[in-house]
């Protein structure tokens, strides 16, 4: 016989909590709907962001 798999437990990125990183959690990779919404929500106002170069104007481009 196998033996049952134990769920993998990570942190949750916005509480710091314990969350089950498997199917049973809807919300993986965090511990809950509250914490997946707040990360959402920073998101959503910029407050994480990905740093890229501005963009090159055409005019700038050589020819």
């Amino acid at each position: 016989m196998s033996e049952p798999v134990t769920p993998k437990i990570v942190r949750c990125p916005t509480c710091g909590g314990d969350s089950v990183f498997a199917p049973s959690n809807p919300w993986r990779p965090f511990c809950c709907e509250r914490c997946r919404q707040i990360d959402l929500g920073a998101w959503a106002s910029e407050s994480f962001r990905v740093e890229a170069s501005p963009p090159v104007e055409d005019d700038q481009l050589p020819h």
